[in-house]
Protein backbone atom coordinates (compact mmCIF):
# COMPACT_ATOMS: atom_id res chain seq x y z
CA UNK A 1 0.00 0.00 0.00
CA UNK A 2 0.98 3.33 -0.66
CA UNK A 3 1.87 6.11 1.62
CA UNK A 4 -0.52 9.14 1.23
CA UNK A 5 1.95 12.03 2.80
CA UNK A 6 -0.82 14.92 1.67
CA UNK A 7 -3.87 12.23 3.25
CA UNK A 8 -2.97 14.00 7.52
CA UNK A 9 -3.66 17.51 6.01
CA UNK A 10 -6.62 16.81 3.79
CA UNK A 11 -8.40 15.03 6.85
CA UNK A 12 -6.85 18.11 8.96
CA UNK A 13 -8.42 20.44 6.16
CA UNK A 14 -11.93 18.22 6.40
CA UNK A 15 -12.51 18.62 9.75
CA UNK A 16 -11.90 22.12 9.88
CA UNK A 17 -14.88 22.14 7.26
CA UNK A 18 -16.56 19.68 9.45
CA UNK A 19 -16.70 21.84 12.18
CA UNK A 20 -17.45 25.32 10.21
CA UNK A 21 -20.35 22.92 8.76
CA UNK A 22 -21.64 22.25 12.20
CA UNK A 23 -21.84 26.06 12.76
CA UNK A 24 -23.25 27.08 9.96
CA UNK A 25 -26.58 24.59 11.22
CA UNK A 26 -26.43 26.10 14.20
CA UNK A 27 -26.44 29.78 12.63
CA UNK A 28 -29.30 28.59 10.50
CA UNK A 29 -31.54 27.81 13.93
CA UNK A 30 -30.24 30.49 15.71
CA UNK A 31 -31.86 32.89 12.13
CA UNK A 32 -28.70 34.51 11.83
CA UNK A 33 -28.47 36.85 8.64
CA UNK A 34 -28.80 35.25 4.81
CA UNK A 35 -25.05 36.82 3.96
CA UNK A 36 -23.29 35.85 6.92
CA UNK A 37 -24.80 32.19 6.21
CA UNK A 38 -23.79 32.52 2.63
CA UNK A 39 -20.39 33.37 3.89
CA UNK A 40 -19.72 30.64 5.60
CA UNK A 41 -21.41 28.63 3.66
CA UNK A 42 -18.20 29.64 0.85
CA UNK A 43 -15.78 29.08 2.92
CA UNK A 44 -16.48 25.13 3.73
CA UNK A 45 -17.66 24.80 -0.16
CA UNK A 46 -13.81 26.42 -0.92
CA UNK A 47 -12.28 23.86 1.69
CA UNK A 48 -13.91 20.89 0.41
CA UNK A 49 -13.00 21.59 -3.22
CA UNK A 50 -9.53 22.18 -2.32
CA UNK A 51 -9.63 19.01 -0.40
CA UNK A 52 -10.59 17.01 -3.17
CA UNK A 53 -7.83 18.69 -4.93
CA UNK A 54 -5.11 18.23 -3.08
CA UNK A 55 -6.28 14.42 -2.84
CA UNK A 56 -6.64 13.94 -6.55
CA UNK A 57 -2.73 15.78 -7.42
CA UNK A 58 -1.45 13.39 -4.51
CA UNK A 59 -3.29 10.52 -6.55
CA UNK A 60 -1.71 11.57 -9.91
CA UNK A 61 1.82 12.32 -8.45
CA UNK A 62 2.09 9.12 -5.96
CA UNK A 63 -0.06 6.51 -6.85
CA UNK A 64 -0.23 6.47 -10.24
CA UNK A 65 3.67 7.72 -11.28
CA UNK A 66 4.43 4.76 -8.47
CA UNK A 67 2.38 2.18 -10.27
CA UNK A 68 3.67 2.60 -13.38
CA UNK A 69 7.53 2.68 -12.18
CA UNK A 70 7.06 -0.54 -10.33
CA UNK A 71 5.40 -2.18 -13.54
CA UNK A 72 2.50 -2.99 -11.16
CA UNK A 73 -0.11 -0.79 -14.19
CA UNK A 74 0.75 -0.59 -18.11
CA UNK A 75 0.90 3.28 -18.94
CA UNK A 76 -1.98 2.55 -20.48
CA UNK A 77 -3.94 1.80 -17.62
CA UNK A 78 -2.36 4.76 -15.45
CA UNK A 79 -3.62 7.40 -18.40
CA UNK A 80 -7.19 5.63 -17.96
CA UNK A 81 -7.32 6.44 -14.51
CA UNK A 82 -5.43 9.65 -14.75
CA UNK A 83 -8.47 10.71 -17.11
CA UNK A 84 -11.10 9.52 -14.81
CA UNK A 85 -9.81 10.80 -11.84
CA UNK A 86 -9.00 14.55 -13.35
CA UNK A 87 -12.96 14.54 -14.04
CA UNK A 88 -12.85 15.73 -9.85
CA UNK A 89 -11.45 18.82 -10.77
Amino acid sequence: MNAHQAHPAILKRLKRAEGHLKSIVTMLEEDRGCLEVAQQLQAVESAIANAKKALVHDHIDHCLEQAVHAGSRSAGDAVKEFKEITKYL
